[in-house]
Formats: C-alpha cells, sequence, structure tokens
C-alpha cells in the first residue's frame, strides 16, 4: 500500500499540504481530487523525493522512499518531462537500460494503442502525443505502485477511455495506483478509493461506495412557488432548477423526504449521488472529512 501520515509541506507563508494522512490499499485505484491549487502536485512531489516535506512519513508498502523504490514505482506528471531531441524509440531504450523489469512486448503494444511513431522525436509529437508516451514510459516496466498526475490530459476522448482500461487492468494485476485528475467522471469510472482535497487538507477520504451510500439526494417538485426551506437537520445544500428542488442529504434521509412532503412537495424520491456531487459539497465551504 501506499502510506501518508501527516505530510505537511509549506513555502514560505503558503501551507501547500497540511497534516494530510491517506491509506491507499494494494490494487486499489485511489483518485485524488482537489481544485486548481489544492495541494494535490505538492503532494506528489513529497511522495517522490521531488522536494523535501516539512513534517510526516511517507512508505511504500511499509518501506520508506529509497532508489530501489523506483523499481517498482511509475510516475507519469501532469506536464510531460521528456527529452525533445530524442525519438519515441530512444525514450522506451532508456526504460529497458534503466528497468530490469521493462517488458519490450507489453511497450509495443503500448505505442499500437497510442499510435506513436517510434522514429519521432519528442518535440515533434502532441500535446495527447507527448502525454502518452509518458505514460508509456512509467508503465512499460509493470510497477506495482503508480501515481499519475493528470495522466490522460491532451489526449481525445477514445485514448482517454485507453487509459482508463489500463489503470483498471493495472489494477486488477495488484497495482496499486493514485491518479490525480481534474476529469471527475474518469476518476469514478477507474477508481474504488477517493480522496479529496482543500485549501492544502484531506477533506473527504474513503471508498467510493461507502461515501456514495453514507449520503443521497431528496428531490421534490413544488406547485405555484418554493417555499422557505427551513428547519431541516442533515442537508448539505440545497439546489433549485425551476419548481424543482434537491436537498443533499447527509443525515435522515426519510426525515428530509418526509419535511418537503409537509411542505407540499410532490413525486418526492431519493436519488444515489455521484462523484461529482461528493467533490461540489467537500470543495465547498463547510466541505468537512
Amino acid at each position: 500500500m501506499i502510506a501518508i501520515s501527516g505530510l505537511t509541506k509549506r513555502y514560505k507563508d503558503v501551507l501547500a499540504v497540511d497534516e494530510m494522512s491517506l491509506e491507499i490499499p494494494s490494487g486499489s485505484v485511489c483518485g485524488l481530487l482537489g481544485r486548481n491549487g489544492a495541494g494535490k502536485t505538492t503532494a506528489f512531489k513529497c511522495l517522490l523525493g521531488f522536494t523535501r516535506p516539512d513534517a510526516g512519513q511517507i512508505r511504500f508498502d511499509g518501506e520508506p522512499l529509497t532508489p530501489a523504490t523506483f523499481l517498482k514505482l511509475g510516475y507519469c506528471p501532469e506536464r510531460p518531462q521528456l527529452y525533445g531531441w530524442l525519438t519515441v524509440a530512444q525514450h522506451l531504450e532508456i526504460v529497458r537500460r534503466t528497468q530490469p523489469g521493462y517488458d519490450a512486448a507489453r511497450a509495443k503494444e503500448l505505442i499500437g494503442t497510442f499510435r506513436l511513431d517510434m522514429r519521432k522525436k519528442a518535440k515533434r509529437l502532441s500535446k495527447g502525443q507527448q502525454t502518452a508516451l509518458s505514460l508509456i514510459v512509467a508503465i512499460a516496466h509493470r510497477p506495482s505502485l503508480l501515481i499519475l498526475d493528470e495522466p490522460a490530459s491532451g489526449l481525445d476522448p477514445v485514448m482517454q477511455r485507453a487509459v482508463l482500461d489500463l489503470l483498471i487492468d493495472a489494477a486488477t494485476g495488484g497495482a496499486t495506483i493514485l491518479i490525480s485528475s481534474h476529469q471527475i467522471g474518469q476518476i469514478e469510472r477507474a477508481a474504488d478509493h477517493v480522496a479529496i482535497m482543500r485549501d492544502g487538507k484531506l477533506v473527504l477520504a474513503g471508498e467510493l461506495d461507502d461515501l456514495r451510500a453514507g449520503s443521497k439526494i431528496v428531490e421534490a417538485t413544488f406547485e405555484g412557488a418554493i417555499p422557505a426551506l427551513d428547519g431541516f437537520t442533515g442537508v448539505s445544500r440545497f439546489e433549485r432548477a425551476g419548481l424543482t428542488v434537491r436537498a443533499f442529504a447527509n443525515g435522515e434521509t426519510d426525515a428530509v423526504a418526509r419535511h418537503l412532503g409537509e411542505l407540499g412537495g410532490r413525486g418526492v424520491r431519493v436519488l444515489d449521488r455521484n462523484l461529482e456531487d461528493l467533490f461540489l459539497d467537500a470543495v465547498s465551504d463547510g466541505g468537512t472529512l
């Protein structure tokens, strides 16, 4: 697993990561979400030793980060860090020479999936192709740990789906994956765990199914006008669309539904929440772990 305990990083007067603690079980995909500036990339830099945290501990399979960790770890940065003057084939040759687990057949398969020209220099690749090459470099040695920062950035929808399939396949094979993405739908399809950051703090974390089950939406439609929505408990927020109200309930769903009915609501029904709903609540004022 990946285990983070009390991770803290400050840049002068900016607290970029504030006592972050998170455990990612073996064989799981954990989506790390947050608005721009929430601290996701800084957390990744601390995990990988690119910057020194001010406090906290990080363990990979129970061990601290060492050079040997990178023999089983693959990393795809938010902005591809490639050698512009080298070809696609030469990038793979670097991986072959430095990673004992390099799988040439797998690399060839991935090159075909993303339709890359082995003879083309990295600086001549499109943004999406550079992202694809960066991902291939990260996973060609079949790592058991993957840390991916926006790995589908710049890819078209077909290639984004291919990335998700690769991640799901890797997790099925036992890999532990931490992935950051602004595409909430991608995370919802691929991840079984989710962690959400706001202003450097981890404000929501857990198994995605459990988080969905712990919160519901109660919807009702009114005639004429929506009354004052007073006296509710266990409701994080309301959304209004015309004469329809959606109450995001963290407490007693039945009580919320009954109260809406007493106010004159018709067609009251309880709906499951999606990850976007959970994310919006967590990053809004008042969202807490």
